[in-house]
């Protein structure tokens, strides 16, 4: 358990920061020094390796008395990966954090806010050298979502629902979808630039066929008919003008 701050942290919340990785030598430490130098006092680190090939197990080994629990074994993909690392937390909060991927100061202090335990929150995060993506209205978190290093979940959540595997790039976009239907969930914005967002992961590069396939249906369902026939025309006009952008 991390504790960088003065004070008693015993009237902290706990917050896991869920690392999943494969051969992330690369990056993984810098990422790691970001989380270290957070001032909240209670962060803990749990980290599922997909049996990485590279150094990655080193750096594990070499930082394994600041992580409260690390594993490397095969795995189904990246949210199988985050399945499992639930598994092994204890916070009341959590947060995914890419190997490649950063957290800036006001992490910190975005966890000082988390009040509503039956609140989703989220904020924003540098991608491409831009402050992205602000506060969303209903048919944005339908249409882009948010970014998943932007969001800070309640533990408890994740008792009703899980990461559907069968999305291998956009299965959080897909849990966030689903949450967003269930009314005792709230959506809570808070104006901090959390996290450095590599873009050159998966998920900045690649789209993901099966979620893209399903997103309409996954909208209708989750959003209701006003939403959904809002996305639809997009989605018809980007095609009559010949885009080819899978974020409408």
């Amino acid at each position: 358990m991390l504790n960088n701050a003065p004070g008693s942290k015993e009237t902290m919340d706990v917050l896991s920061i869920i690392i999943v990785t494969y051969n992330a030598g690369a990056t993984l430490q810098k990422c790691l020094y970001s989380i270290y130098v957070q001032t909240y006092p209670q962060i803990e680190i749990v980290i599922i390796d997909g049996a990485s090939t590279d150094n990655t197990v080193q750096i594990l080994q070499k930082n394994t008395r600041h992580i409260a629990y690390w594993k490397s074994e095969k795995d189904e993909g990246i949210y199988d990966a985050m399945n499992k690392a639930l598994n092994h937390i204890t916070g009341k909060w959590v947060y995914f954090l890419g190997a490649d991927d950063e957290l800036l100061p006001e992490f910190s202090a975005m966890a000082y806010e988390l009040k509503n335990p039956n609140a989703i929150y989220y904020g924003n995060v540098i991608a491409n050298g831009e402050k992205k993506l602000g506060e969303l209205t209903t048919y944005q978190l339908a249409k882009v979502g948010i970014y998943h290093q932007a969001m800070i979940y309640p533990r408890h959540i994740f008792d009703s629902y899980n990461f559907d595997i069968k999305y291998k790039i956009s299965a959080d976009f897909a849990f966030n979808i689903r949450c967003y239907k269930n009314k005792t969930i709230q959506f809570i914005y808070k104006d901090r630039i959390i996290a450095r967002f590599n873009h050159t992961g998966i998920s900045g590069t690649q789209i993901d066929p099966v979620f893209e396939k399903d997103k309409s249906a996954l909208i209708f369902e989750n959003f209701g008919f006003k939403i959904w026939l809002r996305y639809i025309f997009r989605v018809l006009k980007a095609k009559i003008k010949g885009k080819k952008d899978h974020r409408i």
